[in-house]
């Protein structure tokens, strides 16, 4: 599922995927479930509330040992669902062509 034919795949799971959602300097994680990946972004749900938590930016682990990960951005909630970015190198996010890139998807 290509978007406009200039993003990546998006591999979307038929039961969500374990991972967790970590701090940037370690003092909360959140056990969530990853729905759907590509290569730019991320949809997860997670269970509760996530008042309270920074999620400007933050970890986005793949294992549970915490060694396979991906920092990230949020874009957008619903409910319990989040859109996510990864971000690239130290705090940059990758710029699109004109126009940028929406949040919606």
């Amino acid at each position: 599922m290509a978007e406009d034919g200039k993003g990546s795949e998006r591999v979307t799971f038929s039961r969500g995927y374990d991972v967790c959602i970590m701090a940037i300097d370690g003092t909360w994680r959140r056990d969530c479930k990853l729905n759907a990946i590509s290569d730019t972004d991320a949809i997860l749900t997670v269970e509760g509330s996530i008042q309270g938590l920074n999620l400007k930016e933050f970890f986005l682990l793949l294992s549970s040992t915490g060694l396979a990960y991906r920092r990230c951005e949020l874009v957008r909630v619903n409910g319990a669902e989040m859109d996510i970015q990864f971000l690239r190198g130290k705090n940059r996010k990758k710029r699109g062509a004109a126009g940028g890139h929406d949040a919606a998807a």
